[in-house]
């Protein structure tokens, strides 16, 4: 930690990645036009592995599927781009697509980028947007006849 002063929000941070190894951090447009989202901040330097976001789900849930991932990382999960992840979300699977919005560490995961950095390090972490199916037909957004509902609700953040 950097020798400054630091907001409520911050110390926060801190405390919750020292005590279980990350923090969730929720973001929710006020007026319900645009999905909600939940990100990792300290998967990166906690398990030395990329960050994730999930879009679209409640933020209970989206916080519950983020320690699986986490607790599957610490078991030995190795992350890559497509891979299928098991046990994420009751009965299906999700997929982890490798982030590169351009506007991914300005407009969502800015807290992540900022930890990253006061632990000391250059750059932006990886990130990785965990994408989830349609509970009715178990389609993800890239699938031909996917739900719109399902795709609208998950911006695309990878290549």
């Amino acid at each position: 930690m950097v020798n400054r002063s630091y907001n409520h929000i911050e110390r926060s941070i801190f405390e919750n990645v020292g005590k279980h190894g990350w923090q969730s951090m929720s973001v929710f447009d006020p007026d319900g036009k645009l999905p909600g989202f939940t990100y990792s901040i300290g998967f990166a330097t906690t398990l030395h592995a990329p960050e994730f976001i999930i879009f679209g789900l409640n933020r209970e849930l989206m916080h519950n599927m983020l320690w699986e991932v986490f607790h599957q990382i610490r078991a030995g999960q190795i992350v890559s781009h497509g891979l299928h992840w098991k046990n994420i979300i009751g009965g299906f699977d999700c997929v982890s697509m490798h982030a590169t919005h351009e506007d991914l560490f300005r407009e969502y995961t800015t807290s992540a980028r900022w930890y990253w950095q006061e632990t000391g390090h250059t750059g932006v972490p990886e990130i990785y947007q965990l994408v989830w199916p349609g509970a009715r037909d178990g389609l993800f957004p890239w699938d031909d006849g996917c739900d719109q509902g399902v795709i609208d609700l998950q911006p695309k953040l990878w290549a």
